[in-house]
């Protein structure tokens, strides 16, 4: 780095060098600034330069010689380090500032190191975070929170860390209290509207169901239905619990709920898996495929796989507390969640296990698409012809599919908040467009006698369509 680019590693770096011995019998205080570097600080502090306290702990724990004090500031932008990969937040001013004493690693204080970052007023949709410069994270590196407190302050932001590394204040986006409240408001209105139209999409399966006892490919899917709006239904009520008990609860209870509803949204995420595996079944594959007690096994990995995940995620202690809050700190919610100090649990769990449930369903939505599109233009389906029952059923299908969860990956930054109202509110009345969904496609064909029993036999577009 020094031979490619030493007048830019330079003019990014700023160290102050200072000699203590062990004797030593009051705190130290050093400022900082990206423009001036650091210095001891021996008068009031002036200026709009930052401050770092280095507590008596610190040198107490080390041998009798003298030791090196090092704090180190950088210009990561001129110096294109310090890069975590798919960063969302900002680096405040594009500032690092590193702390070293003697040779040693020091970790664990009792008395933390505080560092203030000094900055203007921070914008709407925007919450500072200490962090600090983790190289095991990821394979090149990333920041961490864990062992550091945030403390905002007017126009200055205090960072209390119980060890000594590379730190800097990351400013990640983030919503307003007003449209937090509004998002809140919508979710809970629509899932208590959705719960009321899964307990009548459940009946309306059941009197199909009833109708078409006789019809094995028929009773396989609308037992499939049933189990998705059912998994939707319990998804909607613990959120609702959770939402309204999570903040007066015992932590033990706590853990309780937080499970319960991560266990419904991973039944929800498999649900939409075995419509995708059911789909591809029926319409590619066709007829000629026997299981016996087909939907029975579907059953036992559509409840069964989630209970296993849960289960292992609640031994290692997963869920607990969490708290949603707002650019100015006003907690809006807390929730029973996947605790802070377990977000991998939720990322490996959550956000990749659906990411290849979504990646497998689009797949079979795309081949779907091309089939129906083909069989479309021969003519060999004549109750689809209509554009708006085409788009209709393509819709459906990609609610089923659960494709309105993929909108969370694009939730990130300031700019995605009309994606976030659009996340909400599709998934909070995912159990309205399945219902109209399945009463347009459905209830037609129970007035056609004799009808449908011969498409879904000879007919294998109607059998997937179905």
């Amino acid at each position: 780095l020094l031979q490619s680019g030493r007048h830019t590693w330079l003019a990014g770096l700023k160290t102050l060098l200072l000699n203590v011995s062990r004797a030593v019998t009051r705190d130290i205080l050093i400022t900082f600034s990206p423009m001036a570097g650091p210095s001891k600080l021996n008068t009031t502090e002036k200026g709009k330069a930052g401050k770092i306290h280095l507590p008596r702990e610190i040198f107490q724990s080390l041998s009798s010689q003298t030791v090196h004090v090092v704090v180190t500031v950088l210009n990561i932008q001129q110096l294109g380090v310090f890069k975590e990969v798919n960063q969302t937040a900002q680096v405040l001013d594009n500032t690092v500032v590193g702390i070293t004493v003697g040779e040693s690693s020091i970790s664990g204080l009792q008395d933390p190191v505080q560092l203030t970052f000094v900055h203007r007023q921070l914008p709407q949709g925007v919450t500072p975070q200490c962090v600090f410069w983790d190289p095991s994270k990821g394979q090149a590196g990333g920041w961490r929170s864990s062992g550091c407190v945030t403390q905002p302050r007017d126009k200055r932001t205090v960072c209390s860390c119980d060890h000594l590394t590379f730190f800097t204040l990351l400013l990640n986006p983030a919503l307003d209290s007003s449209t937090s409240k509004a998002l809140m408001a919508v979710a809970t209105a629509g899932c208590g509207v959705a719960m009321a139209f899964s307990i009548f999409t459940v009946a309306f399966c059941i009197f199909i169901r009833c109708r078409f006892r006789f019809e094995e490919t028929i009773r396989i899917n609308l037992g499939l239905h049933v189990n998705l709006v059912s998994s939707l239904f319990l998804l909607n009520l613990a959120f609702l619990l959770n939402s309204g008990l999570s903040s007066r609860t015992h932590p033990r209870t706590c853990r309780v709920l937080g499970g319960l509803t991560h266990y419904c949204l991973l039944c929800c995420f498999t649900w939409t898996m075995l419509e995708g595996c059911q789909l591809y079944l029926f319409f590619v594959k066709v007829l000629g495929i026997y299981i016996h007690r087909y939907l029975a096994k579907l059953c036992l990995v559509g409840w069964g796989f989630p209970a296993l995940v849960v289960g292992v995620a609640g031994v290692i202690g997963s869920y607990g507390e969490y708290s949603i809050q707002t650019t100015d700190h006003q907690v809006i919610a807390h929730l029973c969640w996947i605790t802070s100090k377990h977000l991998l649990v939720h990322y490996i769990t959550n956000c990749g296990y659906f990411g290849l449930i979504f990646l497998f369903n689009m797949a079979v939505f795309g081949v779907v698409t091309q089939k129906s599109c083909s069989l479309q233009g021969t003519g060999a389906v004549q109750g689809y012809r209509k554009p708006w029952k085409v788009a209709l059923v393509a819709a459906g299908l990609f609610c089923l599919l659960g494709a309105t969860w993929a909108l969370a990956f694009l939730t990130y930054g300031i700019s995605s908040v009309p994606v976030l109202y659009l996340f909400t509110i599709l998934n909070s009345f995912q159990g309205i467009f399945i219902f109209i969904w399945l009463v347009v496609l459905y209830y037609p064909k129970t007035k056609e006698t004799g009808s449908l029993s011969y498409i879904i036999r000879h007919d294998k577009t109607t059998t997937a369509s179905q």
